[in-house]
């Protein structure tokens, strides 16, 4: 049986993956692009299990990959969302100070907004109140182009636009091994090869085992961490009108328990971030053995956990101690009750860690003769989806214009 020959193929059916593939699909209409995802739905991992907000860009530093396609792609993502009717609102959010010693961060987070471009303004007490009547603190942000979408439709809307351009879409496909011949890559699968002329590994959680697989040596390794969400009772949604958010700390910029309304309807509390025991362990019992051991026998987690500890037990309280989260969640919205809250599905999170036991903050994407490699997109990724495709298909043009 004949391997089929591709010019591209996307390794990864998330947001990333699809992103890149309709864009690459758009800029080089005449190459064949294919798809591989080895689940049988697509967006199953981050893509569609994130809290749904379409970020403004205001936290990231000036001049980052994370600052430069956020503000882009947000604009990128309402102006798609808006061509085909799919769900979204721009209602903006409140970044809270709750005391006095928050004040200078938020002060600089304002600045790092002005820098980039976000619409943003200072609020007294006053007028937090007045935006969000149940909310506790004693300064806030503004953020008014942040907004709540639904990334599971940006997805499967994606996918219709590949599949319409000619591209293709291989679900339940998992890859197994990648080989050279010649200037080509042999991808083998468990539904047979593939042969393609470049490969875009957008494999999420799985990223930096992919770039090995293809003959790489990433720098940083996948860390999974699992974030848990509740939902506020419906009796309780009142509590939040749109977006509240905590003043991050900078060195776990990820961490902080926020609120916020969902396209849904609903309100989401959440969420913490503890490791979990498996890189797709959505539940505190999931166990993989080998992603357990890749990740305790690491030396970059042995690092961040010695000098971090103290931040690591406490997002355990939270996760094992619902009266830990409650009382974290009561700084922003004291009103809150232990009865209004019910578990919601929770998230993994794919965090690149280095060596050195640092958390790279910024998207990590790199080329390699006939691979490129996504080997961190955390928040914003979503939001600047768009736009990480096009960066991506801007890469490509040197390998698919020879």
């Amino acid at each position: 049986m004949d391997t089929p020959e591709v010019d591209v193929c996307v390794v990864g059916g998330g947001i990333i993956g699809l992103a890149t593939a309709y864009q690459i699909t758009r800029r080089f209409p005449d190459h064949q692009v294919i798809v591989l995802e080895k689940e049988k739905v697509l967006a199953q991992h981050q893509s569609g299990r994130n809290s749904g907000v379409l970020h403004s860009g205001i936290y990231y530093k000036p001049g980052s990959l994370k600052s430069i396609n956020c503000r882009e792609g947000r604009l990128a993502m309402q102006n798609f969302c808006e061509q085909h009717d799919i769900p979204h609102e721009i209602c903006g959010k409140v970044i809270v100070a709750t005391e006095e010693s928050e004040l200078g961060r938020l002060d600089d987070i304002y600045q790092r907004g002005q820098k980039n471009g976000v619409d943003c303004v200072k609020l007294n007490v006053d007028q937090l109140r007045a935006i969000e009547p149940y909310c506790r603190g004693i300064a806030a942000v503004q953020v008014k182009n942040a907004g709540i979408i639904d990334y599971r439709r940006v997805c499967f809307r994606l996918c219709e636009l590949i599949l319409e351009h000619g591209g293709e879409i291989h679900t339940n496909t998992r890859l197994l091994g990648v080989t050279h011949v010649k200037k080509q890559v042999i991808l083998e699968t468990n539904n047979g090869a593939f042969q393609a002329s470049l490969v875009v590994n957008c494999a999420g959680l799985q990223s930096d085992r992919v770039a090995k697989m293809c003959g790489q040596q990433p720098e940083v390794k996948i860390v999974p961490f699992r974030g848990e969400y509740y939902e506020l009772s419906e009796k309780a949604q009142h509590l939040c009108r749109n977006l509240i958010y905590p003043v991050p700390d900078p060195a776990f910029p990820f961490l902080g328990i926020h609120v916020t309304r969902t396209i849904f309807g609903s309100v989401e509390c959440g969420p913490n971030a503890v490791l979990a025991f498996a890189r797709e362990g959505y539940r505190k019992w999931d166990v993989n053995l080998r992603d357990l051991w890749d990740a305790v026998g690491y030396r970059g987690l042995h690092k961040l956990a010695a000098k971090h500890w103290s931040v690591g037990f406490e997002e355990i309280r939270r996760s094992y101690f619902q009266s830990a989260f409650l009382a974290s969640l009561q700084r922003l919205v004291p009103a809150v009750r232990a009865k209004d809250l019910i578990a919601a599905p929770a998230g993994v999170r794919a965090q690149a860690l280095r060596k050195d036991g640092s958390l790279v903050d910024d998207f990590v994407i790199q080329k390699e003769g006939n691979f490129i490699h996504v080997l961190n997109a955390p928040s914003p990724a979503a939001t600047a989806s768009l736009n990480i495709g096009a960066f991506i298909a801007e890469k490509a043009a040197d390998v698919l214009d020879a």
